[in-house]
């Protein structure tokens, strides 16, 4: 499946967003990631977040603060956002296990520095944001209400190329 990188912005202003919170444990017994669905963010308590409501359901982006996707390792936390189109985090760190767990899925965690991440959560006071990401170029532009912020990051060449493949498997089925 060719993903798509960008689109309507969701943010959750909140270090330490858990895998627990992202795709609570009493799912993990499904048997296929569409499965998962419906249940992304359910646990998630944040002022003003609904798990069920619109912006979710359109977000393409997910932003957010430090150290996401901490607690258990589970693949099943990126894969909740791989089922429902999410296919860009931001944040300005990641649980390690999380982060190439999204790589793996050929999906981008890309991390900004805090000072990057306060311009980001400031455009949201504008309006809706919607995210464009040149991978090539590792650069992220936000606009919302005719203002344009643009962010470079790093990624290294590996995560770089599983992402571009479409994740592990298909990497490795292009090269082995």
């Amino acid at each position: 499946m060719k993903k798509t990188f960008g689109g309507p912005a969701i943010f959750l202003d909140r270090s330490d967003i858990n895998t627990d919170e992202i795709i609570p444990a009493k799912y993990l017994t499904e048997v296929t990631k569409e499965a998962l669905k419906p249940y992304i963010l359910e646990d998630l308590k944040l002022d003003g977040f609904d798990p069920k409501g619109e912006k979710l359901k359109k977000a393409r982006v997910v932003v957010s603060r430090e150290n996401f996707g901490c607690g258990s390792s589970r693949e099943h936390a990126p894969w909740v956002f791989e089922v429902n189109d999410v296919h860009t985090i931001i944040a300005q760190s990641y649980a390690r296990i999380f982060r190439q767990n999204t790589f793996n899925g050929g999906m981008l965690a890309i991390e900004l520095p805090k000072a990057d991440l306060d311009r980001l959560f400031a455009l949201e006071k504008e309006g809706e944001v919607t995210i464009s990401v040149d991978l090539d170029g590792q650069k992220v532009t936000a606009v919302a209400g005719g203002k344009t912020e643009t962010f470079s990051f790093e990624i290294s060449p590996f995560d770089k190329a599983l992402v571009q493949a479409g994740g592990w498997v298909e990497f490795a089925d292009a090269r082995y």
